[in-house]
């Protein structure tokens, strides 16, 4: 995921792409409490992508109030 693709898209397609990351997290979050997660980069993986799609909407928010 690149910040730059992530410019392009609107801001409601944005807050789906946050909607499923976070879901994302919680399931890796439950497989890692449960024993049955394989790799654990995943985990990490998702909280950098909800964070870098936070940023933009941020970033789209201030942008629009000027």
């Amino acid at each position: 995921m690149n910040a730059n693709d992530l410019r392009e898209k609107t801001v409601d397609e944005l807050r789906d792409m946050l909607a499923s990351l976070k879901k994302e997290s919680f399931n890796l979050r439950f497989q890692q409490a449960t024993g049955q997660l394989e790799s654990t980069s995943g985990i990490k993986a998702a909280r950098r992508n909800a964070a870098r799609v936070k940023t933009i909407l941020n970033e789209k928010a201030a942008a629009a109030a000027e």
